[in-house]
């Protein structure tokens, strides 16, 4: 094979049948996926929860992760936010003429280790090959499917007022991620993405208490748009203390010194849960046994008053209305 895309690689020929049977297949190989057939066939039984996406992340590689991680986490993650066991993925690739073939492995086999870690197959795909300057590099679209066990009622719409809010761990490790390696900033320390599959965290804490009202992962927008998501869908009022996020200084000193609040950087590893007061620091103990929730916090409560609104406490002891993001704080970060 040449060393780099073609656009024969997408015109269904012997090319793209290369391409997916010595590239795809041997590191995504499983008895559906394998049959290469039009549809996978699947059973099921129960509620089932259905989430698809694309990801268009530039760089495509970043400290921490990279474009096929992202994609694989971050479906994972939306079917766990409702409480899904996710089962099965779909993936499809547009890739751009001229795209390093030594990349695409790389970028496969980070889908194989995000798939394998999250215990997902993925069952069915698709590969579309683009002229040169009609995409940048690669371009992935996911779709996902799990099984909601009996009992669990997850959405937007449950919190009540005297819930807890809990945050998994530190917020705006991803978006600064990708922000200093896109501009070539460096820092003193180290910050990497936070991407990570969050269904054995979920699955954790539903085995703790299945009565958790509200779960969310805050991706682009941060943490202050998921908890006014929340709120307006809710219709209620969320107070946050600013002194009880978790924030790496790493991440802390790089929004100081680019102007940015840190409360609307985006993650790829974190997620809000919002709980039941009596059950809230149960839950706590029992997300600090996964590593993916070693950081978790209780940052703040649900409330009657002001409903749809987010205020936040700050350190000096003042409040301040927290709103949804306004405008793109950070282009393409996912």
């Amino acid at each position: 094979m040449n060393d780099t895309i073609l656009l024969a690689h997408g015109s269904g020929g012997k090319l793209s049948h290369d391409l997916i049977e010595k590239k795809l297949l041997p590191s995504l190989a499983n008895p559906m996926l394998n049959r290469l057939d039009d549809s996978a066939i699947f059973e099921a039984s129960g509620h089932l929860a259905f989430t698809t996406d694309s990801y268009v992340v530039s760089p495509i590689f970043f400290t921490g992760g990279d474009i096929g991680k992202l994609a694989i986490c971050g479906t994972v993650n939306d079917l766990s936010m409702n409480g899904a066991k996710p089962l099965y993925l779909s993936l499809s690739l547009i890739i751009e003429e001229g795209f390093s073939l030594s990349e695409l492995d790389r970028i496969v086999r980070s889908i194989k280790a995000a798939a394998a870690e999250a215990e997902v197959d993925i069952i069915a795909g698709d590969t579309k090959v683009v002229n040169q300057g009609q995409a940048d590099k690669l371009f992935i679209n996911t779709s996902g499917i799990g099984i909601i066990p009996p009992g669990i009622d997850i959405s937007g719409a449950n919190a009540k007022a005297g819930d807890k809010i809990i945050l998994s761990g530190t917020i705006g490790d991803h978006g600064i991620a990708i922000m200093s390696q896109r501009e070539g900033l460096r820092f003193s320390t180290l910050v990497e993405s936070d991407c990570a599959p969050l269904n054995k965290l979920v699955a954790q804490m539903l085995e703790s208490s299945p009565r958790i009202h509200c779960l969310r992962d805050p991706t682009r927008g941060g943490l202050a748009t998921t908890l006014n998501e929340f709120a307006r869908q809710s219709k209620v009022g969320v107070v946050v203390e600013e002194n009880k996020i978790p924030i790496k200084e790493g991440v802390k000193a790089a929004c100081e010194l680019l102007g940015f609040d840190p409360v609307y950087v985006a993650n790829e590893g974190k997620l809000v849960a919002i709980v039941e007061p009596d059950n809230a620091d149960k839950i706590l103990a029992q997300m600090k046994q996964n590593n993916y929730g070693r950081d978790a916090a209780i940052v703040g409560e649900v409330t009657n008053k002001h409903p749809g609104r987010v205020i936040m406490r700050t350190k000096l002891g003042h409040s301040r209305i927290v709103d949804m993001l306004s405008g793109e704080l950070l282009p393409r970060i996912c």
